[in-house]
């Protein structure tokens, strides 16, 4: 992945979302070391809130991105989709700051992480996971075969061996993420 056509994507870092997902405080300081390092590099960072469930309603305190992260003057893209690329202005974004490829992290893994990593794939964007920078809650008590960290390492695993015509897939840690 070449950093200059690369942006990094902030996916659901919202206080209710991080209070139920495992690790949170390491994934939350990951993404952190991901958001300054791309600002530190001039790789566009676009974060996504996630407002279409009643307990992550518009504008509420449990909606709003953690307190540990601010995006500032960054693009941010309200989604009500798993997808961020569903029915939103995620694609245009990615245009207006000249993005090709897409660096993504954030929560949560078996749900909107998924979701948008092969809806970016499928729109012909190349997606890199950071591996250690999303995470996920117990979803086992919907029906979720898997627990947390079984989704996170199985998203993981996907993630490096997804192949479409002319896009692939791939993983990354935080510490080789957008040049290390």
């Amino acid at each position: 992945m070449t950093d200059t056509t690369a942006a990094l994507l902030v996916v659901d870092v919202q206080r209710d979302v991080m209070a139920e997902s495992i690790n949170s405080d390491a994934v939350i300081g990951n993404v952190r070391t991901l958001v300054d390092r791309a600002r530190e590099r001039s790789v566009p960072v676009i974060w996504v809130r996630h407002n279409a469930d009643q307990e992550l309603v518009l504008g509420s305190d449990g909606w709003q991105i953690v307190s540990d992260l601010d995006p500032g003057e960054e693009p941010v893209v309200d989604k009500r989709y798993g997808d961020a690329f569903a029915d939103t202005d995620l694609e245009d974004q990615l245009r207006q700051v000249g993005a090709q490829e897409v660096v993504l992290c954030g929560a949560q893994t078996d749900a909107c992480i998924r979701s948008t990593f092969y809806g970016g794939l499928y729109r012909g964007y190349p997606m890199t996971l950071v591996a250690d920078a999303h995470t996920t809650g117990d979803l086992r008590q919907w029906g979720a075969e898997y627990a947390p960290e079984q989704a996170i390492n199985m998203l993981n695993l996907h993630a490096d061996n997804t192949v479409l015509p002319g896009v692939r897939g791939s993983a990354t840690t935080t510490a080789d993420a957008l040049g290390g």
